[in-house]
């Protein structure tokens, strides 16, 4: 006697995920302050955008550390905005910086 074939189940479409909404606290525009603003520029960011013109100005200038990545080497623009700190963690970085928004 063959094996019975188990009828599968129609397949469901899953429903799509509503597009998430962004923190509004996030996207509220804030002025850098003046260290601040000589390495982003001096016009009003969300902080979103301010850490991607961090990113941005850390990856032109190959100020992260070779051996262990997580960490950021300040240069002199930098070691403003991070305390007078050589060298901080790129979690430590974002803490700084909000220090320097208003």
């Amino acid at each position: 006697m063959p094996a019975k074939k188990r009828a599968s189940k129609p397949a469901t479409k899953k429903k799509t995920a509503a597009k998430r909404k962004p923190n509004a606290a996030f996207m509220k525009p804030l002025m850098p302050s003046g260290p601040l603003s000589e390495v982003i520029g001096g016009k009003a960011l969300p902080r979103t955008e301010v850490t991607k013109k961090l990113w941005a100005y850390i990856k032109k200038n190959k100020l992260q550390d070779k051996t262990k990545r997580t960490m950021i080497n300040a240069d002199d623009k930098l070691r403003v905005v991070f305390g007078g700190k050589r060298q901080v963690s790129m979690f430590e970085m974002t803490k700084l910086v909000s220090k320097h928004l208003k």
